[in-house]
């Protein structure tokens, strides 16, 4: 079969050169479609028409079956449906949400197994004609071109590995909410994110073939449902409205419980009001794609009020369950298991559900992470054989403790991939909710994350099957050239905020109540470590200064806004701390911490006045305005800088000699990315070089990604030196512990062990995963004298 052949040329060719079909600048686009088409089938049809007119200047003419492209939906009666063969429909018909693009003749089908499945399947045609998926949100030049060919015989079927996928917009205050109602669109009503924003939200959401949505919940903003026109605007995208773990039923409760008329938001002491306030909701949405979020928490992101005790809380939610299940089954469908639901095990809801909380099997589970990108709960076999399966809720921005994270998005995309892969492959199937903050600036981490939950094998399940992904997405921004000398600047950015998110560079934390983290002090790192860092983010923003140099200026406010902004951003964030620390120590001038901070302000500045305005209010370098975004305040240090210790040897995860087992896998995480995932009951052997100084006993300092457990309840490993007793060591955390705090500020969990050195023979240390989800990252060996 000929795969699809791009010719972009000056010469128009024919409409039937070998039976292909041909998009071109020459003529108009016929294209036919069933009037019984649903509403975001044409939705999608109009978002492709505007493609087309960009790319070839042309229109697309609805015709009748002699058209190019012919679209239907299953079940529709459409001509694509009864010339594709039924054993291309018998195959569709398994998928939800799938489509299938194929030439015949000299004509184009687009069939979907559902309306979803059609509105996808237009859409792939804007990809194929080069149309990015950030076109509006990131101001993607969409480039002319003369003739695009698929050639006859061109085939593609696809569908979704996850049912329910889609973003969260949290922490709105400082970017989505007033950009949204003082710019975008303007409202005398303060907090306002109306029609008109979400209609380009849920564009991009159908471009990404998402299909899920949690709206902004802050008591800043004004409700989703609470805005006439929002409603609708999502049933004209296909999009399914969720809500958090704190809103059931749909509702808003941090923004639209009323205490004054309602009384207190409390099941047990008020349940005939709190049933009226989620009843309401649920006879208003009757008859749209809605997720009902079953359960209760407290008004925002607290504990449920009348229920002290788990025990209390387990009878209060069996009854909340009962109650709201029969609500569904009252206003929204009578066989109550076929609307979609789901339970969210989230903070103090998990212990409850661990207590023996009784779930409806037709209810999904959606599990969280620890909001650091480490995910606390994977299902298990009885979870996994659900009807209603799992999910899960994922963050790359966070408002809480130890500290926030919303500023940059820096996750680092191979823990993303690592922890989302592996709990696809442990049931999480259902749904998949990334929590994006403002969506900007987290780009690509929202494009990785929804990719994967189109097609989960999409990605090759190694370091270079991510890099492939991040360099295919720099290309169709930038062009090939520029994406491979990007690469490598991107890889350290990721890296650097992973050793270290800009964030936290202050070494503060929020909502502590310890007063020693209110104001900015020192990291514990030596001048030489702070002086390679500088170095090290010097050398990524410089390039990424030379580079802007070779962007066409049609291509330059989206470089601005994927590119130069974080990159820039963030190493003026560290120039400024680590400037200002050795300041402190009397080892540089305070000018240069102050004016890296000017440097910050003065980008955001250019990031907020980009193509005149457009974006005006979405970026704020300084959420909450914590201590670590202003500009340093000039104090001299107290105490000494740390010196380090200098080990007799490091090593990262990969620089083993031999393993036994399955072969260890590389994702490119790591503080030098290099740390490597083992599977359970596989080794990894590292060789110790020795000599006559060899001390009689070594220490062994193990750093690993900070994982929960994905198996009951340990995670463990053992080490031996050459043939001693192995040693079990068990790194798993529990709750909000300071030691938890320290892991997810460094993303890394330590672990040490001593060794007898019995000769001086050269040494070899064995680590063994004894559970899943063992990830090495680097061995220090230091030395210990016996006395």
């Amino acid at each position: 079969m000929r795969k699809l052949v791009m010719m972009i040329m000056g010469v128009f060719l024919p409409l039937n050169l070998w039976a292909d079909v041909v998009f071109s600048n020459k003529t108009d686009l016929m294209v036919s479609i069933p009037n019984n088409e649903s509403e975001v089938v044409h939705t999608a049809l109009d978002m492709f028409r505007g493609d087309y007119k960009k790319v070839f200047g042309r229109n697309i003419v609805s015709l009748d079956k002699n058209a190019s492209v012919l679209i239907g939906t299953i079940g529709n009666n459409s001509l694509a449906e009864k010339r594709l063969g039924d054993e291309v429909v018998s195959e569709l018909r398994l998928h939800k949400e799938g489509f299938v693009l194929k030439v015949k003749g000299n004509q184009l089908y687009i069939l979907g197994s559902d309306k979803r499945g059609t509105a996808y399947g237009i859409l792939e045609l804007s990809r194929l004609i080069g149309v990015s998926p950030w076109e509006w949100w990131a101001d993607s030049f969409v480039g002319k071109k003369n003739i695009i060919t698929l050639n006859e015989g061109f085939s593609k079927m696809e569908y979704p590995s996850v049912t329910h996928r889609g973003i969260f917009i949290n922490d709105e205050d400082w970017g989505l909410m007033p950009w949204s109602c003082q710019n975008y669109e303007p409202s005398e009503r303060k907090g306002e994110i109306g029609p008109k924003t979400h209609a380009r939200v849920f564009e991009l959401l159908l471009r990404l073939r998402a299909n899920t949505f949690w709206p902004a919940m802050h008591k800043c903003s004004v409700a989703f449902y609470l805005i006439p026109g929002n409603k609708e605007v999502a049933d004209k995208y296909g999009i399914f409205v969720g809500t958090s773990h704190c809103e059931p039923m749909v509702r808003n409760t941090n923004a639209e419980w009323n205490t004054s008329e309602n009384g207190t938001y409390d099941y047990v002491n008020n349940r005939k009001n709190v049933l009226k306030f989620w009843e309401e909701r649920v006879k208003e949405l009757a008859g749209s794609d809605n997720i009902y979020t079953l359960g209760i928490r407290g008004v925002h992101d607290s504990r449920m009020l009348g229920a002290k005790t788990i025990q209390e809380q387990k009878v209060a939610l069996t009854n909340v369950l009962k109650d709201q299940r029969e609500m569904i089954a009252r206003y929204v469908n009578p066989d109550v298991e076929k609307v979609s639901q789901v339970f969210i095990p989230y903070k103090e809801v998990l212990d409850v559900y661990h207590r023996g909380l009784e779930i409806p099997e037709d209810v999904s589970l959606l599990w969280c992470d620890d909001n650091y990108g480490y995910i606390r709960h994977f299902p298990d076999a009885g979870e996994r054989a659900r009807k209603g399966g799992n999910g899960v809720y994922y963050h790359v921005s966070y408002w809480g403790r130890p500290h926030d994270y919303l500023w940059l998005a820096t996750n680092h995309p191979a823990q993303l991939y690592t922890q989302m892969k592996q709990a696809y492959d442990k049931g999480a199937k259902n749904m998949w909710i990334l929590n994006v903050g403002d969506i900007k600036p987290g780009e690509y981490l929202m494009e990785l994350f929804l990719d994967m939950a189109w097609k989960i094998d999409g990605i090759e399940n190694s370091e270079k099957g991510l890099e492939r992904h991040l360099l295919s997405w720099l290309s169709r921004e930038f062009g090939e050239q520029n994406a491979k000398e990007l690469l490598p600047v991107m890889n350290e950015y990721y890296r650097l905020a992973y050793i270290r998110k800009p964030e936290f560079m202050g070494n503060t934390r929020t909502e502590e109540k310890n007063p020693v983290y209110k104001n900015v002090s020192d990291l514990p790192w030596s001048e030489a470590e702070i002086n390679q860092r500088i170095e090290e983010y010097t050398k990524i923003s410089d390039k990424v200064v030379q580079l802007s140099r070779n962007i066409p200026v049609e291509k330059l406010p989206t470089w601005f806004q994927l590119v130069e902004y974080p990159v820039r951003a963030a190493a003026e964030m560290n120039r400024k701390h680590l400037y200002g620390q050795l300041a402190r120590h009397g080892l540089t001038g305070w000018e240069r911490s102050d004016t890296a901070y000017d440097a910050i302000v003065s980008l955001t500045n250019t990031y907020n006045a980009l193509n005149n305005g457009k974006w005006k209010k979405i970026m704020n370098y300084q959420p909450r305005k914590l201590a670590v975004f202003g500009r340093i305040p000039r104090v001299k240090a107290e105490t000494p800088m740390l010196e380090p210790e200098n080990p007799l040897l490091i090593f990262n995860g990969k620089d083993y000699k031999r393993y036994k087992g399955e072969q260890p896998l590389m994702h490119g995480l790591g503080y030098q990315r290099g740390a490597v995932s083992l599977a359970k009951g596989s080794s990894v052997t590292y060789n110790l070089k020795t000599s006559k100084d060899t001390p009689d006993s070594i220490r062994v300092v193990v750093a690993l990604a900070p994982n929960h457990p994905v198996e009951g309840f340990k995670l463990r490993y053992s080490i031996a030196l050459n043939g001693e007793p192995a040693k079990v060591v068990d790194y798993r955390t529990v709750g909000r512990s300071e030691e938890w705090k320290q892991n997810v500020l460094t993303n890394q969990a330590i672990r040490e062990t001593v060794h007898k050195v019995s000769d001086n023979k050269n040494l070899s240390l064995t680590i063994t995963a004894l559970d899943k989800g063992v990830v090495i990252d680097q061995i220090k060996i230091y030395g210990v004298r016996q006395r």
